[in-house]
């Protein structure tokens, strides 16, 4: 007998979900409201669409056990996007000061606009595995009760976009009297529907209801703008100005992205009380006025390409599923269905490449197993722990957060975090460990191992840094910009 799995959701989480079934079932169904563009293009149903993503090392790794003959790194290079050595390629003004860079090449990460990520992971995964099939149409409820999910309950994507004949015959849809709904039944469902996902809402039509939750929003707000690379800023480096935690007011930073097209990807946060505006003059003014001008002082004198886009959707939210006391079998949730997080840190899309990887070796190994999707479910939950722990314990610092005061835990682990990081400044081994699990590719227990322990003890090797670590030809770049911009010489907004 033929084996069905159907995902919710086809953006980044959805299409290596998808892989990850492919594997062990003969098709996966793909259900997706929007419709999907043909190219790398920004669409609706992605709230964060337009603002900074980076995929990370651990992230990037997870994507090339999950598609079969295929390099993601190479793939995402050859469609655009822009290689990152985090130890050679970035400019970062940290709380404690400068980041020396070093010569080391690891960890690599991948920066691009979001469009391109999804789009060339999409291509990617439909091009190495032949049984996943991506339809229109919109889940609204879970077909089963607490013991077994049994498939979803689906209702066109519109009026103008009925079930087609195909999708009615191929998987035995009954429709409803008015063709609007019909009921999809699969032997495994993931949901990676995003952000607005409903699973507490539908996991209680059928009697599961002691999900625990927690959202900590630090009324983090982006604003984010495109702008042309200027001419000899071609290999600038990933810049960015980080927010301080310790000084008692609001979060603050701002970050220069190299994406595909040569452009830059511009985007300014503050939580509550220090939001970035959506104003094009306060927007540059809010980017020269932030710890150090330097973010400003480049854009100044750089071709804006869009309008200021803002996004408020940036709260930690947490679903532990994992601790429920039933579950029901055949159904898994990952991606920013199971938990969101502040997008300062980047770190989203690598979690659900690492959830999607865990959903892949569990359900190799245990297939058909009494008690797999709990098992999954659990497994899934290791891969958003630390990113949880990082974007909660700082941002739980920062004035009038909503969702919880910092425990004592947050702060000694606040403390450790700031004494490495001004470590980090100037050590490679303080450096390297950050970098190890920033990147993903190591838990936070590397943070704990005997060199970054004795690095966070002695602190940094190197003197302090006066100004940004730049080389004689980037100084002489930011010089220009910087004239530019003094003699309203930057370029004007294309039309």
């Amino acid at each position: 007998m033929s084996r069905t799995a159907v995902v919710i959701g086809a953006g980044a989480a959805g299409i290596l979900a998808a892989a990850a079934l492919a594997l062990v079932v003969d098709q996966v169904v793909v259900l997706e409201r929007d419709a999907l563009p043909d190219g790398p293009e920004n669409r609706k149903g992605v709230p964060q669409g337009r603002h900074a993503h980076l995929m990370m090392a651990g992230g990037l790794d997870a994507m090339d056990t999950l598609i079969p003959g295929m390099d993601m790194r190479k793939h995402l290079i050859a469609s655009g996007a822009n290689e990152i050595s985090l130890c050679r390629d970035m400019v970062v003004f940290s709380s404690v000061g400068w980041f020396h860079r070093w010569r080391h090449a690891d960890p690599l990460i991948v920066t691009c606009s979001r469009a391109l990520l999804d789009w060339a992971i999409r291509t990617a995964v439909l091009k190495s595995l032949n049984n996943i099939e991506i339809r229109q149409a919109k889940a609204i409820d879970l077909l089963g009760d607490s013991e077994r999910v049994r498939g979803v309950r689906i209702a066109t994507a519109g009026p103008d976009t009925p079930f087609d004949a195909d999708f009615t015959a191929k998987y035995g849809l009954q429709l409803s009297a008015d063709r609007g709904e019909a009921d999809l039944y699969a032997d495994f469902v993931v949901d990676a529907s995003g952000r607005g996902s409903r699973i507490s809402t539908w996991l209680g039509s059928i009697g599961v209801n002691d999900i625990p939750e927690r959202t900590l929003d630090s009324g983090l707000v982006n604003s984010t703008r495109l702008y042309r690379i200027p001419e000899g800023a071609g290999s600038w480096p990933l810049t960015m100005i980080q927010p301080n935690p310790f000084t008692g007011g609001p979060a603050r930073s701002g970050m220069i992205v190299p994406i595909e097209g040569n452009r830059w990807m511009v985007s300014l946060g503050g939580s509550r009380g220090g939001e970035p505006p959506k104003d094009p003059d306060a927007f540059l003014q809010y980017a020269l006025d932030l710890p150090h001008p330097i973010v400003g002082q480049l854009i100044a004198g750089a071709e804006p390409l869009t309008q200021v886009f803002t996004s408020h959707s940036t709260s930690n939210t947490r679903r532990y599923l994992e601790k429920a006391a039933v579950w029901p079998e055949n159904l898994v949730v990952l991606g920013d269905a199971l938990a969101t997080f502040n997008p300062l840190y980047g770190q989203g899309m690598s979690v659900a490449a690492l959830g999607a990887q865990a959903l892949a070796k569990t359900i190799w190994h245990r297939w058909g197993s009494q008690g797999l999707a709990r098992r999954v479910q659990r497994e899934v939950a290791k891969s958003v722990d630390a990113a949880w722990t990082l974007a909660v314990s700082s941002d739980v610092l920062y004035p009038n957060v909503i969702g919880g005061e910092p425990t004592a835990t947050d702060r000694l682990a606040a403390q450790y975090t700031r004494r490495l990081t001004r470590s980090a400044t100037g050590s490679y081994s303080a450096a390297s460990a950050l970098f190890d699990v920033t990147s993903m590719r190591k838990s936070a227990l590397r943070l704990m191992q005997p060199r970054p322990l004795l690095a966070a003890l002695t602190g940094p090797a190197l003197p302090s840094l006066s100004g940004p670590p730049l080389t004689p030809a980037e100084q002489e770049t930011l010089r220009g910009l910087i004239r530019a911009g003094q003699m309203g010489q930057g370029p004007q907004p294309s039309a």
